[in-house]
C-alpha cells in the first residue's frame, strides 16, 4: 500500500473514455474497453439504485472483535442502526481503541472526559466504566446517540439526521431551528456520517453503476507494463511508478474523485456490490483476514470477466490479474460523495 503524494494526470470524462474505447488502442486496451462497454450496456438497467435502510453490516466492514457489539448496540433505538454506529466509530477513531485526540477525546468512540462522565455506561457489566474498553465505549456511544435522539424526538424531519445534528451542534440548536441547523459544519457532519453509513451497510438491492468508472479504467489501462514501486504515486520523482493503492488513487483522481492513500481506507469510498454484481471500475480488495476490512493489504480495478488491473508487487509490472483467489475480500463501487466522506486520518 504505502504512503505518498497524490498521483496526477489530466481529468477525463466518461464520455471521452467511450470515444477512446472505439479507437485502435492495441490488444490490451481494446480488451478492457470491450469489457467496459459490454458490461455497462447491461448496467444501464440498474439505475434504480439502493432503496431503504438496512440493519445488516457489510461483510468484514467492522473488525471481528467489535462486530457483535456494533450489531447489538446499533439497534438500541430507531434513530440508529449498526451501519450508522459503525460509520461514527470509523469516523472518530478508525476502530482504534487506543485513539486519543489533541482535544483529549479518548478511545474507540472518542469521548471527551466530561461527556464520558455523564454518558459513559458499564456496557459489559464488569463493575467499571472504562472509556478505553470497547465493551464499554461502543455501548456508551449507542446510548449517547439514543439519548440525543430522545431530546429532539418532537422536532420535525428525519430523526437520525436530527440526532446527528444534535451530536455536532447540540440539541438546543436542532430544537431552535426545527431540524438540522444552518451551520455548514453541522450540515457537513450529517452528510458525512449518513454517506459513510452506506459503506458499512450490506446493500439490499443492486448498487448504482459508477459514473466515473470508465475514465478510471482508461487511466489504469494506459499504465499497463509500468514497473511496481512500493509507495509509488506515479509522480516524476517516482519515475511514473505505482504501488497498488497509488494506482487506484491516481486512476480515480484523473476523473475528479480523491481517494485516501491506502487500500483499507479506499474500501469505505462507497457501497459494496456482491461478486456476481461487479462492474468495470469497481475497486476489488484482498486480505489475509477476511473478517476485517482494516486488514486489507491489496487493491485493484475490476475490468470485467473476472480480471482486474493492478500493481501487484515489487519486481512485477502493472498487469491483468484474476480476482477469484482465496484472499479476495470484496469490492467497492466508488462514489464522489463516498470518497469525500472519508476522514483524512483514521
Amino acid at each position: 500500500m504505502g504512503v505518498g503524494l497524490r498521483g496526477s494526470e489530466g481529468r477525463l470524462t466518461v464520455r471521452k473514455a467511450w470515444v477512446v474505447g472505439g479507437a485502435v488502442l492495441g490488444a490490451g486496451l481494446s480488451f478492457v474497453m470491450l469489457l467496459v462497454v459490454g458490461v455497462y450496456v447491461v448496467a444501464g438497467n440498474l439505475a434504480n439504485g439502493v432503496g431503504g435502510a438496512t440493519k445488516a453490516l457489510a461483510k468484514g466492514s467492522v473488525p471481528a472483535a467489535y462486530q457483535a457489539l456494533v450489531q447489538k448496540w446499533g439497534n438500541l433505538c430507531t434513530a440508529i442502526n449498526p451501519a450508522l454506529l459503525a460509520a461514527q466509530l470509523y469516523q472518530e477513531s478508525g476502530f482504534n481503541p487506543k485513539a486519543q485526540s489533541p482535544a483529549a477525546a479518548q478511545g474507540i468512540a472518542q469521548f471527551i472526559p466530561g461527556t464520558w462522565a455523564t454518558h459513559g455506561i458499564d456496557g459489559d457489566g464488569d463493575g467499571d466504566r472504562d472509556v478505553w474498553d470497547p465493551n464499554d465505549a461502543i455501548p456508551s456511544a449507542a446510548k449517547y446517540d439514543c439519548t440525543l435522539a430522545s431530546y429532539v424526538k418532537d422536532v420535525p424531519g428525519d430523526a437520525t439526521k436530527n440526532m446527528l445534528a444534535s451530536y455536532n451542534a447540540g440539541a438546543y440548536a436542532v430544537i431552535k431551528y426545527g431540524g438540522v441547523p444552518p451551520y455548514k459544519e453541522t450540515q457537513n457532519y450529517v452528510k458525512t456520517i449518513t454517506t459513510l453509513e452506506e459503506s458499512f451497510a450490506a446493500p439490499v438491492t443492486r448498487v448504482d453503476p459508477s459514473k466515473q468508472a470508465a475514465g478510471a479504467i482508461y487511466y489504469a489501462q494506459k499504465k499497463l507494463g509500468t514497473p511496481y514501486l512500493w509507495g509509488g504515486d506515479g509522480t516524476a520523482q517516482d519515475g511514473g511508478r505505482f504501488d497498488c493503492s497509488g494506482l487506484t488513487k491516481a486512476a480515480y483522481e484523473s476523473v475528479g474523485v480523491t481517494l485516501p492513500r491506502v487500500a483499507n481506507d479506499q474500501w469505505n469510498a462507497g457501497q459494496h456490490p456482491a461478486r456476481d454484481e461487479l462492474l468495470p471500475g469497481d475497486l476489488v480488495f484482498f486480505s489475509d483476514d477476511l473478517t476485517n476490512s482494516r486488514a486489507i493489504r491489496h487493491v485493484g480495478i475490476y475490468v470485467g470477466g473476472g480480471y482486474m488491473i493492478d500493481a501487484p508487487r515489487t519486481g512485477a509490472v502493472i498487469r491483468f490479474d484474476p480476482i477469484d483467489t482465496p484472499d479476495y475480500f470484496g469490492a467497492t463501487r466508488v462514489t464522489e460523495d463516498g470518497a469525500k466522506a472519508l476522514p483524512t486520518t483514521v
